[in-house]
């Protein structure tokens, strides 16, 4: 677990506690949220206090990993994956739980302190992303970010009868301009 905290005007990103697994709960599991995961309607299930309590414990246990706090708030989770040293690459995920924090700027935000540990303390040069094409929102959000599209996967994702196709975007350390404090 990362033991940093990344703070920005809105948004700060910060190591989770216990009491995370209770405003997960309280968040829920939002069907529009899910599908854009890519998960099937019929299989949204309500999250059990137990789920929560392993999805804190998860973030906890990844090296690379933040809860999202929004004004004070718990929100979701951001993380890099697959961070390969030699190669100075990682993938990014980011999820925020709360409907009524979408689409206000949050998750760019987020992205943007992310990326600017991961492109500065960890001298990272490249970042990948996989979204799904129906997922506009954070295609928005990642190229507000300065990702780019790099390619399409054709018909990667079974969600709810259709087969749907994956983006992959990328940001390389020099094409990456950080914000100005």
């Amino acid at each position: 677990m990362s033991s940093l905290i990344l703070k920005g005007r809105n948004v700060r990103l910060r190591p989770p506690c216990a009491e995370d697994a209770d405003e997960r709960l309280l968040l829920g599991t939002n069907a529009d949220i899910a599908e854009m995961y890519g998960v099937n309607k019929e299989d949204i299930k309500p999250i059990t206090r137990e789920a929560a309590v392993r999805w804190v414990q998860g973030i906890a246990d990844h090296p690379h990993a933040w809860v999202i706090e929004i004004k004070g708030a718990f929100a979701g989770v951001i993380r890099l994956d697959n961070v390969n040293p030699q190669d100075k690459r990682a993938t990014m995920a980011i999820g925020i739980y709360d409907p009524a924090l979408l689409g206000k700027g949050f998750g760019t935000e987020a992205i943007m302190l992310l990326l600017c540990h991961a492109f500065g303390e960890m001298g990272l040069h490249r970042i990948g992303i996989r979204v799904l094409a129906y997922n506009q929102r954070a295609i928005r959000a990642y190229e507000k970010c300065g990702f780019v599209v790099e390619g399409r996967e054709r018909e990667t994702a079974y969600v709810n009868g259709s087969w749907h196709d994956d983006i992959m975007m990328g940001l390389l350390d020099r094409e990456f301009s950080a914000p100005s404090p």
